[in-house]
């Protein structure tokens, strides 16, 4: 190259345009990096899905002329008495034992499944934070009696607990929340106990106490906002599991009562049904799978948003790699990552 040309290159370089280097928040590139994970971008499409399905169940019920809790003996019901199957007089999934539209009521069950999966994981972050944060914070006798209570919890026998509270009080929507939410909450303390032990020796923390700050400030403040990545990835993943521990509890008649419509009751009530009426096993499960399996997805898709150096994250870029190009390291990949992500 001559030196003439490499004048020109010089001016080029010196009169174009400077762009500025634009800061972007951790939750700024997290969104970023979420929005190119086409599984948890998937699984956000399939809840919002079932969310819809859930707030329209009525409109459905108004469409098919078919109220969730009425029975059709005659047009529900073959001569056998047995349920009709998908497609049959109306019934677009076909009906239940007692000849009811069987997709209504998948539809209402998808109401109490994920109003019981929200409400009690929201819960249990709350009292799960809260308790997490004060041991993890003051330490000592307090720090001692939390993580035991803490055990104690985990270690409890949810279906004891819940079948003897069926017995004094009857079962009922409020026992269902009340006990997946007593037994949730323990998870999540432990996790922010040990963050908190990690944050509460930060120099930002140290300098606050300089100042004066007391422990509610320091703690709600300086702490909490960089407990919110782990805690919100522990709260996507507990709601299937609220999800699936409501239907457990409703299967084993100690949630909700028939003729509320529930996955866990209708499955229970599919059981003498399974040979001769697939529908009503198979629609009800299936869309306990699919709820629960989309939010787990979209769990581990918000984790490796979070954390860039996760081992998936690697993976997919060497794959994307050109072919043909000598094989790169660990440190290479994580090197690219950065540099993506800081572009």
């Amino acid at each position: 190259m001559s030196i003439t040309d490499l004048e020109r290159q010089a001016q080029q370089a010196e009169n174009a345009p400077v762009h500025a280097i634009e800061g972007r928040s951790q939750w700024s590139l997290t969104r970023q990096r979420l929005r190119r994970d086409k599984v948890a971008m998937a699984s956000l499409a399939v809840i919002v899905i079932m969310v819809l399905l859930a707030i329209f169940a009525p409109a459905f019920a108004v469409l098919v002329h078919h109220p969730a809790n009425a029975a059709y003996p005659i047009t529900g019901e073959n001569s056998a008495g047995q349920p009709v199957g998908p497609g049959t007089n109306g019934f677009w999934l076909g009906t239940d034992d007692t000849g009811r539209d069987l997709m209504v009521r998948v539809f209402y069950g998808a109401r109490i499944s994920l109003f019981v999966g929200i409400v009690t994981t929201a819960i249990a972050t709350v009292a799960g934070v809260t308790i997490g944060m004060i041991a993890g914070y003051f330490g000592g006798i307090i720090d001692t009696i939390l993580a035991r209570v803490t055990d104690a919890v985990l270690a409890f026998p949810y279906v004891v607990l819940a079948l003897a509270l069926a017995v004094v009080f009857g079962p009922s929507l409020t026992i269902v929340i009340a006990v997946i939410s007593f037994f949730s909450w323990a998870g999540i303390a432990r996790i922010v106990r040990g963050q908190t032990l990690s944050l509460k020796e930060k120099e930002y923390i140290e300098a606050a106490r300089s100042i004066g700050a007391g422990p509610l400030r320091i703690m709600f403040i300086d702490i909490l906002p960089n407990l919110l990545a782990p805690v919100l990835v522990l709260a996507t993943l507990y709601i299937p599991s609220a999800v699936v521990f409501e239907s457990t509890l409703s299967f084993l008649g100690l949630g909700i009562q028939p003729p509320t419509a529930s996955w866990g009751s209708m499955l229970s009530a599919a059981q003498p049904f399974y040979q001769t009426a697939w529908w009503f096993v198979v629609f009800p499960a299936l869309a306990l799978l699919i709820t629960t399996l989309a939010f787990n997805l979209l769990g581990d898709g918000i984790r490796d948003a979070m954390d860039p150096t996760t081992e998936r994250l690697v993976a997919a870029r060497r794959r994307k790699g050109p072919r043909g190009s000598p094989s790169r390291s660990r440190n290479d990949d994580l090197d690219l990552i950065i540099a993506g992500d800081a572009k």
